[in-house]
């Protein structure tokens, strides 16, 4: 059986020059992924080499040497991946995030629970290059609240590995009927800093891509990687990791999309309430 796989090249180009820094995988992650509660070890046990305080399950941050692509060593099976999502954000996952990160519930959560402005700018910026009522498929979307045209689409496909409800004018569909509608616009936002294999994510949404659909690939531009940029030190200053287990940069997005055979189109930053996202819009060559 499969527990676990540990990253040995770059999950973006591939390049095996990887600088390694010990980290901490996050309680709630690290519960829902492995099983793992904090361990409080105590005085009284007598351990001669380990002082008393709380164990957490320890992970490395990696960074590529070539690309400068900053990620977890734990690249977490299907099985992991269903169990970290399960009902992703409904009242029962934010209930158990909130027990091992309080407060959770009243920010954070909050943050999720309405359209976010961003997805204006992106619209304006896709629209000029799309027909006035898109097809659209919204990979990885959950509900497709955010998804770009939600209301002015054609169509809206919704695919995700979570079972929450999609919102009214989207439709649900498996990833078994991809190549069945003839999409202008694919979106893929806010997913691949969550995913072990991007490259393997991204053949698996090709078949959605027809000689005219565009790709919007988009990815938090994550704060580290914004006070450093083009840094390839970052590993040690990376300590900690949630469910976000890659973070990326320009460079390595596009050597990601130049690895699995797709052209990129332009590139795009666009403020949000939280920080940053970059966006890479590609096609097939």
């Amino acid at each position: 059986m499969k527990i676990f796989q540990l990253a040995e090249e770059c999950i973006c180009c591939g390049c095996s020059e990887i600088a390694s820094s010990p980290a901490v995988l996050m309680p709630f992650v690290a519960k829902r992924v492995f099983g793992h509660d904090p361990l409080e070890i105590k005085a009284d046990w007598g351990f001669r080499d380990l002082k008393p305080g709380l164990a957490h399950t320890l992970c490395h941050s990696l960074q590529c040497q070539e690309c400068g692509a900053l990620f977890l060593d734990y690249r977490f099976t299907d099985k992991q991946m269903a169990a970290l999502y399960h009902n992703y954000m409904d009242e029962a996952y934010t209930r158990q995030r909130d027990h091992y990160e309080p407060g959770y519930a009243a920010t954070t959560a909050q943050h999720y629970t309405f359209r976010q402005s961003y997805i204006a700018d992106v619209e304006a910026w896709l629209a000029p290059r799309l027909p006035l009522q898109p097809a659209v498929l919204d990979w990885g979307g959950g509900s497709g609240m955010n998804a770009p045209f939600l209301g002015r689409s054609r169509l809206l496909h919704v695919h995700d590995i979570s079972n929450v409800e999609v919102v009214a004018g989207a439709d649900r569909i498996s990833s078994e009927v991809l190549g069945g509608e003839a999409y202008d616009l694919v979106v893929c936002n806010q997913v691949l800093e969550h995913v072990p294999f991007p490259d393997r994510l991204i053949d698996l949404i090709r078949p959605a891509l027809g000689a005219e659909t565009l790709l919007y690939l988009g990815v938090p531009h994550e704060a580290l990687m914004r006070a450093h940029p083009g840094s390839l030190d970052l590993a040690t200053l990376k300590r900690h990791w949630h469910e976000h287990i890659n973070f990326y940069t320009e460079p390595s997005m596009r050597r990601l999309l130049e690895r699995v055979g797709l052209e990129v189109v332009d590139v795009h930053y666009v403020p949000t309430l939280k920080g940053v996202v970059l966006g890479m819009l590609a096609k097939l060559p």
